[in-house]
């Protein structure tokens, strides 16, 4: 969301922009399909299109077309092979295609577009073209769809919002840690938790949503699907066992628990003799997170959010 609120800010202060985004990749792109990044006249820039010298490059060229007013579509390919004809410097092997797009003025109403939706975790389509850009309602089968013909016959669509929610069920200082970490990852965050007035998440600044909910309705407040990641770290064991016995036999792409081994085994006994199966509890990610030892808040958010990248990039 930050990176389009920065083109926003730039052009209400009529700044005029070059967008940078790679349509194609192929091989060992440090660039990848989806990657953007602005640039303006006065030399801010955010985002990244893969680094190096084939980005400090790129971004020299499109400083250049700002100052000097050339402001046109247009698709630069990028052969990371050396020093070779359209040769980036890059010796990764790969290649990648990347759309210069200037924007102005008359493009401040499609970046609120683009910012109300994400704010709203809808979903929508960026379109590029050689002649336009435009954010629209339409439906793609896939995350991108992409074709390049040639340099004036090209077409580049790519879904725009947040895609995967995580659910954190527990609100204390942990819970602020992961929902600070995973919306930077451009994770849709949502903190549930049972209690009134609890100052840490009053202080949770993050979260796009903080709920205050009855944990017998849980299920009301946390979406099935593969898109959706459940994290449970309540205020103590019999609130994790409780939210894990409503949740355990829905389907979700990740369900964790926060805890030490006794407490787990406590809570798996406990399951156990509801009926829950050990199949079913295998399903679940406890203690949650990668074993690396953390000990504080945002290394155990660290070791959470290198667990659930792990899996929610296998699963793509």
């Amino acid at each position: 969301m930050k990176f389009w609120q920065h083109i926003l800010s730039n052009l209400i202060d009529t700044h005029n922009v070059y967008l940078l985004t790679v349509i194609d990749n192929i091989g060992s792109s440090p660039g990848r399909k989806g990657f953007k990044m602005l640039v303006t006249e006065d030399g801010f820039i955010f985002g990244s299109i893969g680094g190096g010298l084939m980005e400090f490059s790129l971004v020299e060229e499109a400083k250049k077309l700002l100052q000097d007013g050339d402001l046109k579509i247009f698709l630069k390919k990028q052969l990371h092979q050396g020093h070779k004809e359209n040769g980036s410097g890059m010796i990764c092997s790969g290649e990648q295609t990347v759309v210069f797009h200037p924007l102005g003025a008359q493009h401040i109403s499609m970046i609120k577009g683009i910012l109300d939706c994400l704010q709203a975790n809808n979903r929508g389509v960026f379109t590029l073209t050689p002649t336009s850009i435009i954010f629209s309602n339409e439906q793609l089968k896939g995350q991108f769809e992409s074709k390049i013909n040639s340099a004036q016959d090209w077409l580049y669509k790519e879904y725009i919002g947040f895609k995967n929610t995580l659910y954190i069920v527990g609100g204390g200082h942990v819970s602020l840690a992961v929902s600070d970490l995973f919306v930077t990852l451009g994770f849709h965050v949502v903190v549930v938790d049972n209690r009134e007035y609890l100052s840490t998440l009053d202080l949770n600044r993050s979260a796009h949503q903080k709920l205050v909910v009855d944990f017998n309705l849980i299920t009301n407040y946390i979406s099935e699907g593969s898109e959706s990641y459940v994290v449970i770290m309540t205020s103590n064991y019999t609130d994790d066992e409780f939210v894990l016995s409503k949740l355990i036999r829905k389907s979700f792409a990740y369900i964790g628990i926060l805890g030490s081994t006794s407490k787990l085994k406590t809570i798996w006994r406990a399951l156990q003799k509801k009926g829950v199966t050990a199949s079913e509890l295998n399903v679940v990610h406890a203690p949650i997170g990668l074993a690396i030892k953390s000990q504080t808040p945002y290394e155990i958010a660290i070791s959470i959010a290198a667990q659930i990248i792990m899996i929610k990039n296998r699963n793509q």
